[in-house]
This record gives C-alpha cells, structure tokens and sequence, in this order.
C-alpha cells in the first residue's frame, strides 16, 4: 500500500491533464538568451511554453529524463509484462488517488498484491511460483482445434546437391562437379506415383543420386573447413547487433552446422521453432548457422498464435537463399506441416534490408534488392542537347596554386633580405596543414560594410617555386628588352594558365566522348525497339496527385506559411482584418454584412444625399526612409475620423459603434 501512495517512485502512470503545468524546472542554457516576442496573426503563432519543456536541462540526470519521458508519454517498457494484478492495481489510480474498491474481485486482487498473501494462495492452490506465472499468461478462450495437414500426394524429401555450387572464388575438382551435376539432369525424369506404389518402377541406387550427394557433401565439408573462420570474422564486423537471424557465433555455434551453401530453395527439412516477432515472424533452427525466417507480421498473428509456439517441431521448405550481407534473414522458409499458408493474408512486400554507411546510390541499392525504382517524375532533359563541358574540376585548385606562388614572388621581390641565402624550395609551412584548418572564414570590412571573408591556406609543398621565379625572371628581361626597343610588353600566357586550358580541354574532349557514346547507345536501342530508359524509372505526372509536393508546381512556390506578406491577396486579408476590428474591437466574433444588405444601405446613402468619403493623399515619406513599408498599403485615417453615430449602419443586427462603411464597397 506504501508503494501506491508515493508517486514519485515511477513504477505506474497516471492519466495525464489536457494542459499540464512543468513539474520540472528548466535552467537556460548560459550561452544562449531567448527573448519573447510576439507576432502578428499573420505570421507563424509561437509557443511560449516550448523552451520550458523543451529547453536544455544541465541539472537533470539521463535516468532522471528517461523517467520524465516515461511519464510523460504515458508508456514504461515494464508494462506489458505486468501481471493482471499488478495492471489492475495501475488502473485503479486516478490523478494519484485511490478509487474506492467496489467489488470482491477487485478487493481480491489488490490483496494479492502483498508477497505473503500471494505465496499464502499458491500454497492453497498447490502451484510453484512458476506454474503460478504461467498460469496467469495462459490464452484464455476457446482454443481451436489443430490443422490437419494433407498433401495429395507423397511429401518428396531429395537428396540432391544445391544447383549454385561451389561458391564464388572456390575451386573444386572439374571431374567431381561434372558428377554432381549428374543429379540435375535426373531430376527432369518424370515418374508416376501410380507406378512406384504398383511396383511397376523400381528405383535404382544411381537413380537416387545418393553417391552424387556424397560427393557434394565431401566438397562442402572442404569448404567448410577452409572458411569457417573467416567466415565468424566477417560477421563480429558487420553484425553488430543482435537480431533473431543473426549469424551463431561464439558459444552459440556448434559444430558440424550447416553454412549457407548447404541450401538451396525447394529443399524440405525439419526444424524447431526458436522464437515468434510480432512484426517479422517465426523463426526456426533448421540446424544451420542461421535459423530460417518465416514471414508472418501484425494480426495474422490472431488466428495463428494457437498453432505456432515456441519449440514445436515443424517441417519447413526453403523458399530462397539470399545475401546474408545485404539482407537481415538470410533463408526464408515456410512452414510445411503445420500447413498454415491458408492462414496468411499480410504479405511483406520486400525482405528486410541491411542499410549499410556506404550505401549512397539508392537506385544501386534498390536494384541490389530486387525491389521496384522509386517513382520520380520524368525530367524531361534532353543530354544530348546539354553543352559540352569544359571546367574541370582542378582547375580551381590550380588557380589557388598559382596565385600562392605569384603572391611569394612578389614577397621575394620586394624583401629580399628575407629570403637572403635561402632557397625557394626548402621553404616550409608554418603551421601544419590538413582538411579541416586549411579554409579559413573570417570577416572583413568593404566600404564601411562588414562582409565575410574566405582565406585558403596552401602549403608550400604543392607548390613549384623553382619554375616560377624562373619564369618570373624571364618575364623581367623580356620587358627590360621591350623597353629598351621603346616598345609596349604585352604579357602572354604564364605557365599555369597554360596547364589550366590543357585541363579544360581534357574535360572537354572526354564530354565530347561521352555525348557521342550517348548517341551511339540511343541510335542502336531505337534500330533494336528497345526503351530508351530503364523501364518504370519515370512515372507518369499523373500519379503525383495534386496534394504531392512537386517543386514545379506555382502551388508550392511559397513556404507553408502561406502567400508572401507583400502579396495583393494577402493586403485584400489584411485590409478585411482591419476593417472587421475596427468594428468589433477585440472581440473573437467577427460580423460581415451580406451583400444584399450593402446594396441596400448604399441606396438609402444614396437617396439621402450623402456622398462617399474622399480620403486625402499624404506623402509621408518625404525624408526618403523606406526601410519599414510593410504596412504602406493600410489606409487608418478612417480609424480616428469622428463620424455622426445616428447615420451609423446595423451590421447583423449590431450596431457598429466606431466606423461607417461609407465609400467601403465602392470601389
């Protein structure tokens, strides 16, 4: 009873409020200060409770937040193993109160909560406290009966050697291969089950490839050997975590199970249930390194939980073999008897999938799986229409080496004391360059404006000083030479720019080829009829419906706040928000006039001679400061004009009180 009444010690949950108050106190963070704002209707509404849930919590503990989030979402991973009385009793508290025991049963069960009392009761039932438990988790209801498994023929269990042997990178005996194979082709041999069962067929020792099947077992048992380490290596380093299919390794391996090879989809064995997932299925040791899966999710599990259980034998058929690597469940199966395919409804679509670091190409991974393109839209581009390239990509880096040489030549020349009895190429960096300090963003001042600024660090290594001041002396004698003749030095081409054109015309010579290999491919597919893009690559526009975001579409041309503050139709809202306050006040109910209303008032105006309001033009922004004119087109003179209230119109059967709808449907 202690333990109901301290609600601190998070061992239930209790209802939650609509709006509940933080029970916890936030501390901001020391580098960042938040202010509260507040906004206009029309810009996005801001929840001032958001920093305090939400907002970092130096003082709090990762125990004590994982309990808070407990709490919170109203879940604990021990509630779906509480015992019945232990879920009755979470239930019976509301807001932290007891409710008032009513009826026997549940005065029964909340004494079977004290450990004297329950063991006191399995002494009068003469239970152990273990067939207690299960008890208490048997399935009540009706139970049905088991499947009766039938076949209209005899079950055929071969002994016949997988088709896909050996495996990649392994050698065997051409002669011993030939023989197994052997067993294949007597497998297109038909036989009527009329003739075994008469007598009429008799079946011969060679017939049953028994000797074929010795021979493959002897060559797997080779293989067997050679690669059980590596094997056990290759799966500590990609499977890190543990999952029903995983590989049996460590003290989970046994000798003499069965690698994957062993397998070939057809095969019928016998095997024993391991474990059952909601979500993923029955798996079932059928004495390998991994236990076959059984695809069964969500509620087919409801009619087949009576049939299937934990440890029953089974007979299961192999459906396929795949990549242990690339899939989750390497041998899928199902079960033969219990026959339970009448039973299954929810199908999974595709295998489950490992997603690997350095799966970045969806459409390889994809296609690595066996499943479907994703549905794109057609681009409609036309590459063989695109202008060829010419910017290769070192270009960039080649310009940053040349300016660093022409920027210490330009040092040399104007300090030559510096670089005095040096020389050029045992110049060293002065700090270490990598990756990561070799771009620099900093921020530097034009004309009176703060703008960023980019430094890129070379090292002194990349660079070709030696040529470079070479050709800087040649360049000065050149124009010594012209000067003296009294003529003009025009600078040609350095010796960079030069590299940099023979690089772009590498990127555009091998552009080039690649256009005309395009067209080579697509001339020969349409002489051969075949579809110039993978097929189902593009879908139709027609399948993106009109609530699919589609970056073309004008519809999605602004965010999801809506259309632009300075738009037309957002100042016809504004203007409406404007004139509806005016009327109302502050009031959550807005009244609009109908326009049959309108029409009539304008015509009494109208009749009484009372003419439409001009208002007057004032240029206000005579010093020329535009910076805030977002709310140039209201017009508010029509706020503060004093206006007789006896002429004052009834909108909905209320009287307006501060604004006359003169001159407001005019226009």
């Amino acid at each position: 009873m202690q333990l109901l009444q301290t609600p601190h010690h998070f061992l239930f949950t209790f209802p939650k409020t609509l709006n509940p108050q933080p029970k916890w106190t936030t501390t901001p963070h020391p580098h960042l200060s938040f202010k509260s704002k507040a906004f206009s209707s029309d810009e996005f509404p801001v929840d001032e409770t958001f920093l305090q849930n939400f907002g970092p919590k130096d003082k709090e503990t990762e125990d004590e937040a994982r309990k808070r989030n407990w709490v919170e979402r109203g879940w604990a991973p021990w509630e779906e193993i509480l015992t019945p009385e232990a879920n009755f009793a979470r239930k019976s508290l509301n807001e932290g109160e007891e409710v008032a025991l009513q009826s026997p049963e549940a005065i029964e069960a909340f004494k079977m909560l004290r450990p004297s009392y329950r063991k006191k009761k399995m002494e009068e039932m003469g239970l152990t406290e273990d067939d207690y438990y299960k008890k208490q988790f048997e399935i009540k209801g009706n139970i049905p009966a088991p499947l009766e498994t039938s076949w209209a023929g005899p079950l055929v269990v071969r002994q016949v050697p997988p088709r896909d042997w050996p495996p990649r990178d392994w050698e065997v005996d051409r002669e011993e291969l030939e023989f197994i194979r052997g067993a294949h082709k007597l497998q297109a041999v038909r036989v009527k089950v009329g003739d075994l069962e008469s007598g009429e067929k008799k079946v011969e020792n060679d017939e049953l490839c028994l000797d074929r099947y010795k021979v493959f077992l002897k060559q797997y048992k080779e293989w067997a050997a050679a690669n059980k380490d590596r094997l056990e290596e290759e799966s500590y380093k990609y499977d890190q975590d543990y999952h029903p299919g995983r590989r049996k390794r460590g003290k989970d391996y046994k000798e003499g199970m069965y690698e994957l090879p062993f397998y070939y989809p057809g095969q019928i064995c016998e095997g024993k249930v391991t474990s059952i997932h909601l979500y993923q299925g029955a798996f079932v040791d059928i004495g390998g390194v991994y236990d076959g899966w059984v695809p069964i999710k969500n509620n087919d599990w409801y009619w087949i939980r009576h049939h299937i259980k934990v440890g029953m034998r089974c007979m299961v058929e192999v459906l396929a073999k795949r990549d242990p690597y690339r899939f989750r469940f390497p041998i899928e199966l199902r079960f033969v008897y219990p026959n339970i395919d009448h039973l299954i409804f929810n199908r999974f679509d595709f295998p489950p999938i490992f997603h690997h670091d350095e799966d970045t190409n969806p459409d390889e991974l994809r296609r690595d799986c066996g499943r479907p393109p994703v549905p794109r839209k057609d681009p409609k581009d036309k590459p063989v229409e695109e202008p060829l390239l010419s910017n290769h990509p070192y270009v960039d880096k080649l310009w940053q080496i040349h300016v660093a040489e022409q920027m210490i030549l330009d040092d040399v020349e104007a300090n030559p004391d510096k670089y005095k009895d040096k020389k050029l190429s045992e110049l060293t960096d002065d700090e270490d360059l990598n990756e990561e300090n070799s771009i620099e963003y900093t921020k530097a001042y034009y004309k009176k404006t703060l703008i960023p600024k980019v430094i890129m660090k070379t090292s002194v290594k990349e660079l070709d000083l030696e040529a470079a001041f070479a050709e800087r002396q040649l360049r000065n004698t050149l124009r010594k030479e012209t000067e003296e003749r009294g003529e003009e030095y025009k600078v040609t081409k350095m010796r960079r720019n030069i590299e940099m054109d023979e690089y772009d015309f590498l990127h555009w010579r091998r552009s080039l080829e690649e256009r005309e290999a395009l067209i080579r491919d697509i001339s020969c597919r349409k002489a051969l009829g075949l579809p110039l893009e993978e097929p189902g690559r593009y879908v139709e526009d027609s399948y993106f419906r009109k609530d699919q975001y589609d970056p073309d579409n004008p519809l999605f041309r602004y965010d999801y706040w809506g259309e632009p503050k300075n738009s037309e139709k957002s100042k016809q809202v504004r203007l409406t928000d404007a004139h509806n306050k005016s009327i109302v006040g502050k009031s959550n109910i807005w009244y609009e006039m109908s326009y049959d209303d309108c029409i009539e008032q304008r015509m009494k105006r109208e009749a009484k001679g009372i003419k439409p309001r001009e208002y007057e033009e004032e240029d206000t922004n005579i010093g020329g400061d535009d910076e805030d004119d977002d709310n140039d087109d209201f017009d508010f003179s029509f706020l503060n004009e004093t206006v007789d209230m006896n002429s004052q119109p009834h909108v909905n059967g209320t009287e307006s009180p501060g604004i006359s709808d003169e001159g407001m449907f005019e226009d």
